[in-house]
């Protein structure tokens, strides 16, 4: 299958590279040309100079960008993805959004005798570079099958949830799941170092208890380091809780936990700690005892 991949970040350049390890026909765009160089020389297959030229013979369209507005631009944008493929292609989103920002681009695709799937991911940096993502998506179902083998380069879990929004809707009560896990985990850990424990071996009986998580598995040796330059940086989990939030709002749901643990991301980027990984939660925490930490990060 010819596939265009738009967006050759953390995420996106490996999972270009997992679709050419596929055996699938692959272009790639990136804005930044030396990002793009850099994969073409990895992978063997020469960049695209503009959007259009990756995407016009196309049958499938992956982005992998920022935020709304980056989407927005390269989609609807003059000579951008919807302006240059060819009628019944597919759009394949693996940002996260809003959800109403997927709703508006499947309308725009429909009325191009486009498809658009919003297909938002999650495993982070590690599970994009293993190929063993997790893909919430929403759209057509006849589109969705249709793409099955490009997920599979680079995902093993990966569901249709209903209409256009339903990916980014369930990307939300991912992100919603790893703010608490990550506060609490953040709070043991620092409540465990000021009560004088071995906290790895703490943390090395009770993994295999009930407290056991996905974070605790890959985040808590690096957060008693003290270690956070990697990762899903915190810059990027309040854009996406910015999203949560807005959709509660409108919808009357009420998340006090989410909105709470969004105030100390907000701490950790007013220490400085924007660009480091969203376990640095512990430094807020840190950050109230003189002793520990010296305001900056």
């Amino acid at each position: 299958m010819k596939v265009a991949f738009i967006g050759l970040g953390t995420m996106g350049y490996p999972m270009a590279g997992h679709l050419c390890r596929a055996g699938h026909s692959v272009s790639v765009f990136n804005r930044s040309v030396e990002k793009a160089q850099k994969w073409s020389a990895e992978f063997g297959v020469d960049a695209s100079e503009t959007i259009a030229e990756a995407v016009v013979d196309a049958e499938v369209v992956a982005v992998c960008l920022g935020a709304d507005e980056d989407v927005r631009a390269v989609l609807c944008g003059k000579h951008g993805v919807f302006d240059s493929m060819q009628v019944n292609g597919i759009v394949v989103d693996h940002s996260t959004t809003s959800a109403g920002l997927a709703r508006d681009m499947a309308e725009a695709a429909q009325e191009r005798q486009l498809y658009f799937i919003d297909a938002p991911v999650s495993g982070g940096q590690a599970g994009a570079e293993k190929g063993c993502l997790t893909v919430m998506a929403g759209g057509d179902s006849t589109a969705f099958n249709a793409i099955e083998p490009i997920l599979a380069a680079y995902a093993t879990r990966f569901q249709l949830l209903g209409p256009a929004g339903s990916g980014q809707l369930a990307k939300m009560v991912n992100q919603i799941c790893i703010a608490g896990l990550l506060q609490g985990l953040a709070e043991g850990v620092h409540f465990g170092e000021q009560a004088g424990l071995d906290m790895p071996a703490v943390i090395d009986v009770i993994s295999g208890g009930a407290a056991q998580s996905w974070q605790m598995d890959n985040r808590a040796k690096t957060m008693l380091a003290n270690e956070f330059d990697f990762g899903f940086a915190v810059d990027w989990m309040r854009k996406d809780i910015g999203y949560v939030l807005d959709e509660a709002r409108k919808r009357k749901i009420n998340l006090p936990v989410t909105a709470l643990v969004d105030q100390f991301y907000t701490q950790v980027q007013n220490l400085g700690g924007g660009r480091k990984d969203t376990s640095s939660l512990l430094l807020a925490l840190q950050s109230s005892r003189p002793d520990q930490c010296d305001g900056k990060v």
